[in-house]
């Protein structure tokens, strides 16, 4: 058995998955350590007969490239590749990246086997530059004290950049994979928070590095998705925060909606019953005193 998974989850973008294949065909030992490449066409409607083409001309490399009737959205949408995949690490990659280093499947190893003091490591978050200007992109880093974090190599934080990084296979598996009721934004800190609290730890390397063609000036952001990160944020704080931070992540990000999907007023209020509902239908699993002191100590936001 081969020890690496690359998973890819690709929708309406047949020219970036086709990059996306072909750097992976370059990678040091592709052929060696990779076990497969599963990639889920999630329900797109356009051909991506040029990624089947190259996929068919390298059978040397484990392509596997499936179809979903539905857009299983993001979380789902890794579960049901995982569900066809077989190496002991997982990577999970956006179909609009490529990975800049190619020796990146041997950090990977390398970086796992590493000790890590009282917890060992179940996740690897990359670092994130943008492929255009090669500029590390803030808000695909792994802690929110960027100042603080952006020159280290490598750092135990308390969430993952969900486009970029690796998971253990043995950890997904106990954990139950990601949040099936997300279908879009902040399946990560639902899983993060799960992993911290059985004990184990997220690490940051910035010897893996992703490249992410999304534009330095950000995308427009849909109002349908801004209200998903506003009420699944608040679904992860009241789920496995003391209580005070579910009130305060609801309503700053409830002022984040505002701001980036300017001032839809309309929007902010027919989002708020759906906040109002969580306290109401969603279970608390808090987190214990280990896992806390694991946030403090790594130093986490977690007012919103």
């Amino acid at each position: 058995m081969k020890p690496i998974s690359i998973v890819i989850i690709t929708y309406n973008r047949p020219r970036d998955l086709l990059a996306l294949v072909q750097n992976i065909a370059t990678l040091n030992r592709a052929e060696e350590l990779l076990q497969d490449i599963v990639i889920v066409n999630n329900d797109s409607d356009v051909s991506y007969a040029d990624v089947q083409a190259f996929i068919k001309a390298h059978p040397e490399l484990p392509f596997r490239f499936l179809e979903s009737a539905e857009n299983l959205g993001v979380a789902r949408g890794r579960n049901f590749a995982v569900s066809k995949s077989n190496g002991t690490y997982l990577i999970m990659l956006d179909d609009d990246a490529e990975m800049g280093n190619t020796d990146c499947l041997e950090i990977l190893l390398d970086e796992f086997q590493r000790p890590s003091g009282d917890r060992e490591t179940a996740i690897l978050s990359f670092r994130v530059e943008y492929f255009e200007n090669r500029q590390l992109q803030a808000n695909a880093f792994p802690h929110k004290d960027l100042e603080g974090h952006r020159d280290l190599e490598r750092f135990d934080t308390y969430y993952f950049a969900g486009g970029a990084h690796a998971i253990r296979r043995d950890m997904y598996n106990r954990l139950g994979g990601y949040p099936v009721d997300f279908f879009y934004g902040m399946e990560e800190y639902d899983l993060s928070y799960r992993l911290i609290e059985v004990g184990y730890s997220i690490r940051y390397t910035n010897r893996i590095l992703m490249l992410h063609k999304e534009s330095p000036l950000g995308r427009a952001t849909k109002k349908e998705k801004q209200a998903m990160l506003w009420i699944n944020k608040s679904k992860v704080a009241w789920r496995y925060l003391p209580k005070p931070y579910f009130f305060t992540t609801a309503l700053l990000w409830s002022v984040e909606y505002l701001r980036k999907t300017n001032v839809d007023i309309i929007g902010w209020l027919r989002n708020w019953p759906s906040v109002f509902r969580i306290s109401r239908v969603e279970k608390r699993t808090p987190l214990g005193t280990a896992a806390l002191a694991y946030l403090r100590q790594v130093r986490a936001r977690l007012w919103y």
